[in-house]
């Protein structure tokens, strides 16, 4: 999949260069230049399409700055505390946030960096994360709640026990425009849905 997608880019990359070649010919020589067929111009419009940001990502936008945060991890009896910091900023044109976690977690330094983003074409959110404490990207996707304020979401990983793709649900609510809570559920002992952690995070004054 990830070669026809490449092969895809390429050719919509070729169509547009094309045209625009075309167009840059025609104004140097003093002609019009010529229209691209109907088969061009739905590749170029979808593409402009998928590609343009929309209220989704203006969600996104909002996300945006300094944040301080605190996380709880359940992994135990009791839940351990520790605090980061996250500074989050819009990139690509405003098509992704970008998150960048410095911090401490259960007693060791803990750095980590994500995107979050909204695809187009296939109507959901998706993401990615990698951090200091393992060497396993995670992807996923999820929706947002339509008041958008509920972001809701499954996760995949390696699991470094088995060796194999696991998953997790995540739940990001936003409690105001300067708070939100991260929550990260997965299989507790019993195998029953269980809250594994949970960051709050308060917008730096």
């Amino acid at each position: 999949m990830r070669g026809l997608k490449i092969v895809a880019l390429a050719l919509c990359a070729l169509c547009l260069g094309l045209g625009a070649f075309a167009q840059d010919k025609g104004k140097t020589e003093g002609k019009q230049a010529p229209a691209m067929d109907a088969k061009q111009k739905a590749a170029m419009e979808a593409w402009q399409k998928a590609s343009t940001p929309g209220p989704e990502h203006a969600t996104l936008a909002k996300m945006a700055g300094t944040w301080d945060v605190t996380i709880k991890s359940y992994e135990g009896p009791e839940p351990q505390v520790s605090t980061g910091k996250a500074v989050r900023k819009m990139v690509l044109g405003g098509r992704f946030l970008q998150e960048d976690y410095n911090g401490t977690y259960m007693g060791q330094p803990f750095d980590g960096f994500g995107l979050t983003g909204y695809d187009n074409v296939q109507k959901k959110y998706n993401f990615f994360w990698v951090d200091s404490m393992g060497t396993s990207m995670m992807v996923g996707d999820g929706h947002m709640d339509p008041k958008g304020n509920v972001l809701t979401s499954t996760m995949t990983y390696t699991d470094p026990q088995t060796g194999k793709r696991a998953s997790m649900k995540q739940v990001m609510k936003k409690e105001g425009p300067d708070t939100e809570v991260f929550e990260m559920f997965g299989p507790g002992p019993d195998g029953k849905e269980k809250k594994m952690l949970e960051m709050t995070y308060k917008r730096a004054k």
